[in-house]
């Protein structure tokens, strides 16, 4: 059995107040509303790639479903039509498998040493970091170049802590400031993984001197990953206040 997609189009999801799911868990309801060109079809609903259920009558064109609720990822929610006598069966395997990335950043402080490199790490879902496999195939320095880490002699020798001076560190309005030493902000390395298959993963990272030597592994919590979300279709300015700032969306 093959579910069909090319012919549905505007999915439009509206919210149901926020509930008590079975398991205990804050969950959300949401209508999903479609249209399509398939006379005499069934609809099946998945949201995130799991089957959330199916129309019981041919040519329904809204269905309502349990959707995870969080403020920091996004449900993506899928609508394909199938044959009536497949309707109630869950064809997850045939979906697509959604990919994302992740972003892990921690602060670039003076104190690092020069020389420093940097290795990535994952659990690959098996929630124990396998420190084994590094995520990122080239060396990432810490301190591309010496001077971009202040340094003794490289600018007024005493203006900064013991042995460095601060030339180097980000300026005023540059980095993150307050959380460095005074007068300095705080320099911020970002790194971006490959596409990972959605699921939930831990990070590591491990940092090692000039000579090898390395420092224990930093640990991430439990990170979500989920494939991107459509943006929304026909999306139009209701209204905005200049000055709040305030702008709200509406979704035809």
């Amino acid at each position: 059995m093959t579910l069909l997609s090319e012919g549905i189009s505007n999915v439009r999801v509206f919210s149901i107040p926020a509930g008590i799911g079975a398991d205990g868990c804050v969950s959300a309801a949401a209508i999903v509303k479609w249209d399509s060109q398939y006379d005499g079809k069934f609809y099946q609903v998945y949201v995130n790639g799991k089957f959330a259920g199916a129309t019981v009558v041919a040519g329904q064109r809204k269905f309502a479903v349990e959707i995870p609720l969080s403020e920091m990822t996004a449900a993506r929610v899928e609508v394909f039509a199938v044959d009536g006598d497949y309707a109630q069966e869950d064809f997850s395997d045939e979906i697509p498998v959604q990919q994302g990335r992740a972003e892990l950043e921690f602060a670039r402080v003076q104190s690092i040493p020069a020389g420093a490199r940097v290795g990535y790490y994952f659990d690959n879902g098996s929630g124990v970091v396998d420190y084994d496999i590094r995520l990122n195939c080239d060396e990432v320095n810490i301190w591309p170049d010496d001077f971009d880490k202040g340094g003794f002699g490289l600018s007024c020798f005493g203006e900064s802590d013991f042995g460095r001076d601060s030339s180097s560190g980000p300026g005023f309005g540059k980095g993150s400031f307050g959380q460095d030493e005074f007068g300095i902000d705080l320099g911020i390395m970002k790194w971006q993984s490959g596409q990972l298959v959605a699921g939930e993963y831990i990070f590591g990272v491990k940092l090692f001197d000039s000579l090898g030597n390395e420092a224990g592994g930093t640990e991430t919590e439990p990170l979500k990953i989920i494939g991107p979300v459509m943006p929304a279709r026909r999306l139009t300015v209701l209204s905005f206040d200049q000055a709040s700032g305030e702008i709200i969306f509406s979704i035809e």
